[in-house]
């Protein structure tokens, strides 16, 4: 049934493309790929082929920040601009290719509303009584991380302002010092002396988890107490995630939200800096948040408020994960270690069963669990 409808849709765009061939705009390139942007993704780098032997090549430009999308192709010949929207989402037009009829589509698709999602999501179960390990932080005065803080002057670098500002310090440094780079692995060996040093000569970066990873084992050598967090959509399948911090602050007697990728934290109203569980919940009860001015990615463009705030950490923060063990190199594979996550859900979430689940590595013999928790009083307890 569903290639019958697939065949009836492309049945009714062929239709479509031969009753106005003759009005379709005609683009010329004398490249096959070349680059092409989208208003409503304003941080991707796109490209875009040309394909002669597709019936229709289709481009779908999510609509998030706007109930319309721009978007650019950039050929060696000219530049085209398409504009799509709710109201008129689709614009058929050719590129021209080595003589070769190119039917191109842009079709405007409006994404999910995330914090109606998360909204319906904002209910957890207070009493739940399941068994669940406790968070453990690793001392500072641990030789590898007394080495990685020597190694790296981290206690200059954190500087002698107050414990916020010093937190924030450690952020910009790792945010100046690695570049975000989603295209490559995290290393193998996943600690922040080798991550540090694979992105050295600046040919590679680290993903968000890279980037998380390593300023939690820089906040746990200065003596913070801090997790890596795993923010996740409400679907079990996904593209995309985002990993972050939480850093406990003894000043504000509660933890704090950092984002070493967009060099970022959030406020109130009255600039007090707010945890994951405040931004989340301010999101739900349509509080004002506030991202700090000099939030961006890899210095190289302003991190968005709108994008990031409503859309993107609105999809991301349904589903949240952190390890049970904050501690150095957590995550590199080895014989015979164990590696528990702890993951919060609402009580509408998709993956509700089972609450505990083990699964292994047959060449390391490494063993991961992973406990599910409604509970957000002991999933974000205090060190």
């Amino acid at each position: 049934m569903k290639a019958l409808f697939s065949l009836f849709f492309l049945f009714l765009a062929l239709s479509s493309f031969s009753q106005n061939q003759s009005k379709l705009k005609v683009i010329e390139t004398g490249i096959e790929t070349f680059k092409m942007t989208d208003s409503g993704e304003p941080k991707s780098i796109k490209t875009w082929t040309v394909s002669p032997l597709t019936k229709i090549d289709i481009y779908e430009a999510g609509g998030f920040l706007s109930n319309h999308n721009v978007v650019t192709f950039y050929t060696d010949k000219e530049t085209f601009e398409v504009k799509v929207s709710l109201k008129k989402p689709i614009y058929d037009f050719i590129f021209l290719y080595k003589g070769d009829t190119c039917y191109t589509r842009v079709h405007f698709n409006q994404v999910p509303d995330y914090l109606d999602t998360l909204r319906k999501g904002k209910k957890y179960n207070l009493t739940e009584k399941s068994e669940l390990p406790k968070f453990t932080y690793q001392d500072m005065n641990h030789p590898e991380l007394v080495s990685l803080r020597r190694k790296y002057n981290l206690d200059s670098i954190a500087g002698t302002a107050s414990e916020i500002q010093q937190m924030i310090n450690l952020m910009h440094w790792v945010h100046n010092t690695i570049q975000h780079d989603g295209q490559h692995e995290i290393p193998k060996i996943k600690n922040a002396d080798n991550m540090i040093q694979a992105c050295k000569d600046t040919s590679r970066g680290l993903n968000c988890r890279g980037l998380a990873i390593t300023l939690n084992e820089c906040y746990l050598a200065m003596g913070f107490k801090s997790r890596y967090v795993t923010c996740m959509p409400r679907e079990l399948e996904f593209e995309d995630c985002h990993v972050i911090n939480m850093v406990y602050s003894n000043y504000l007697k509660k933890w704090i939200y950092l984002d070493p990728t967009n060099n970022a934290y959030i406020m109130d109203e009255k600039g007090t800096l707010l945890s994951i569980e405040e931004v989340r919940q301010r999101m739900i009860e349509k509080k004002l948040l506030i991202l700090n001015p000099e939030a961006n990615w890899n210095n190289l463009e302003a991190t968005d408020p709108k994008f990031y705030l409503t859309f993107y950490m609105a999809k991301n923060l349904y589903r949240i994960q952190c390890p049970v063990s904050s501690e150095y190199n957590y995550e590199t594979p080895a014989q015979n270690k164990t590696v528990e996550y702890i993951e919060l859900l609402p009580l509408n979430a998709l993956n509700s069963v089972p609450q505990k689940k083990e699964s292994s590595k047959s060449d390391t013999g490494s063993k991961f669990i992973q406990y599910v928790t409604y509970d957000p009083v002991r999933f974000w307890a205090k060190p």
